[in-house]
């Protein structure tokens, strides 16, 4: 009569038999160690952004250089101060115009102000203004003033008065010159009459001016020099 295995001992495995299941403590003790050995994701440097449809990608060290900005705000490492929606790809939602984006964030890379000819700088102040970027603010109404100083004084034009005077009196005529004149020309009209016994040589002497203070094309005379030279032209 065969005897079984005694009781209260478990058999052992045959040499060739599989293991049995891990027990739950070993279970357990094999995950922490999985868990520790893959760290978690670092925050990414990258940053996504949908304007107006169009995607930028940029650092946020590029987009928070201006610590009171929007963009900053938006995109702060230490956690944004702004809540804004995301799209599917995860880029943050901006309804802006993304036309006049460009020269704002390029400004935020390297701190020069380039605006393309077809954009206009209006269009900029704009989105400067709403992305509250203070410096980039100034540096576009700067351009726009000057801009408006050139086109209102228009192409440089030229008055030229011909001064017609006797050898005697040349060099005090160009002494007198002033308030913008400048000599151009000096032609000599020969003798036109005798002085005792020496003949006087006549000059016909052409200057001109820059058109700078005019009002209409209509010269305002600055000083009595200038008068001079007017009454001396006027004996044509």
């Amino acid at each position: 009569m065969a005897e079984g295995p005694p009781r209260g001992r478990t058999p052992s495995p045959s040499p060739g038999g599989a293991p049995g299941p891990p027990s739950p403590r070993a279970a357990g003790a094999a995950a922490g160690s999985a868990g520790a050995l893959s760290p978690p994701a670092a925050a990414s440097k990258w940053v996504r952004l949908n304007v107006g449809g169009t995607y930028f990608v940029s650092t946020r060290q590029t987009l928070c250089r201006e610590p009171k900005s929007f963009l900053c705000r938006l995109c702060c490492q230490d956690g944004p101060e702004l809540g804004s929606d995301k799209d599917e790809t995860g880029a943050y939602l901006i309804d802006r115009d993304p036309t006049y984006f460009g020269p704002i964030l390029n400004y935020l890379r390297h701190g020069k102000l380039i605006i393309n000819k077809e954009l206009a700088e209006e269009g900029v102040l704009e989105e400067a203004e709403f992305y509250n970027i203070a410096s980039l603010v100034r540096l576009v109404k700067e351009r726009i003033r000057d801009n408006e100083n050139r086109t209102s004084q228009g192409p440089v034009k030229h008055v030229y008065r011909v001064l017609q005077c006797q050898e005697e009196e040349l060099t005090q005529m160009v002494s007198t010159m002033s308030d913008g004149w400048k000599f151009e020309q000096l032609i000599s009209i020969g003798s036109s009459y005798n002085y005792g016994n020496e003949d006087q040589a006549e000059f016909l002497c052409v200057v001109s001016r820059e058109l700078n203070n005019s009002t209409n094309g209509i010269v305002k005379e600055a000083s009595e020099k200038a008068k001079i030279l007017q009454e001396r032209g006027s004996r044509m």
